[in-house]
């Protein structure tokens, strides 16, 4: 049996569209509404965010709020590791996905000689730099922080030095740069990228499955696949992006994408993680209440959650 706590990260300072913060407050009235102590049962802790810095002007283009950002890498990333070190499952619930750099840095600071396999599971690589984004929208860049990744060789933009020493900060939060290696990475519904972040995956051969291959191969077969090629890492950490669904069902997100995981797709792919006694972390972000309809998307995330929690009290 796992000791859960849950870390509410309600920061949308790295999104493009307004409205992830409320995400994780759309989640506790889905739990109400099922009738669910989830939120009752296990300690959480709740992040101080900074997006009072979305009425402020935007100094940084190539990388909007970068200084919020690092603010909120440093929180989150700290009581990741506090939570790790006290023997606790860290449960997180993210606004934007920006903050899930900061997850995987919390994870590394508690146990740094360990080897930390991630599986992003979401319609995005979230793989660029202040040097290649199209938007400059930092939820679009923590595995780049995570693996130290600039780019340069398909650098598009030039950043101004203080977006440049603010990155350099991010990359090197807790004093381990990188946090993962490309090898560790396995992507799981990725249909919605750039070519710059192309480049990178197949530069280094990260492994990526798609969409049709889960439908061909089945669920089963897809979660035994990934351990295998993970096989080499003592922990494994899930990020979950409520985009990874279909755009017909995730409508409350801020960037949803066609051709995605339907619902219970989903449901079963994460409960079949959560029995792996690697894993050591799971994370949900970007449901966005505001762009929804009838609370749905947080709804299909506080169902994923549950059987996530159930499974984790059993294992």
């Amino acid at each position: 049996m796992r000791n859960i706590k849950i870390i509410e990260v309600r920061s949308e300072i790295g999104a493009g569209t307004r409205g992830a913060s409320l995400g994780i407050d759309a989640v506790k009235i889905a739990a109400l509404d099922f009738m669910s102590n989830l939120f009752v049962n296990f300690p959480s802790e709740i992040v101080e965010n900074e997006n009072r810095l979305l009425y402020e002007p935007i100094a940084s283009p190539y990388a909007k709020r970068i200084q919020g950002v690092n603010t909120m890498f440093e929180r989150v990333s700290k009581a990741v590791c506090d939570t790790v070190k006290s023997g606790l499952f860290p449960l997180v619930l993210a606004g934007d996905h920006s903050t899930s750099g900061a997850t995987i840095a919390g994870l590394k600071m508690a146990k740094h000689k360990r080897r930390l396999g991630v599986v992003w599971i979401d319609a995005h690589a979230d793989l660029h730099s202040p040097y290649t984004t199209p938007s400059g929208n930092m939820h679009g860049m923590p595995l780049a922080i995570s693996l130290g990744e600039d780019n340069i060789d398909n650098q598009v933009h030039t950043p101004d030095a203080q977006t440049l020493e603010a990155w350099k900060k991010l990359k090197n939060i807790g004093k381990i740069e990188p946090k993962i290696e490309p090898e560790d990475i396995v992507f799981i519904a990725l249909r919605d990228y750039e070519k710059e972040e192309e480049a990178i995956i197949k530069r280094n051969g990260i492994k990526v499955i798609p969409v049709a291959e889960i439908r061909r191969k089945g669920i089963e077969n897809v979660v035994r696949q990934t351990f295998m090629h993970l096989s080499n890492c003592d922990d494994i950490y899930i990020s979950f992006d409520v985009d990874s669904l279909d755009s017909s069902i995730s409508r409350g997100t801020g960037t949803p994408v066609s051709n995605g995981l339907r619902e219970r797709e989903a449901e079963d792919l994460i409960a079949s993680f959560m029995q792996h006694h690697k894993i050591c972390c799971f994370e949900i972000a970007e449901i966005n209440p505001t762009l929804d309809k009838e609370n749905m998307m947080a709804e299909i995330a506080f169902n994923i959650l549950q059987r996530s929690v159930n499974l984790l009290l059993l294992n």
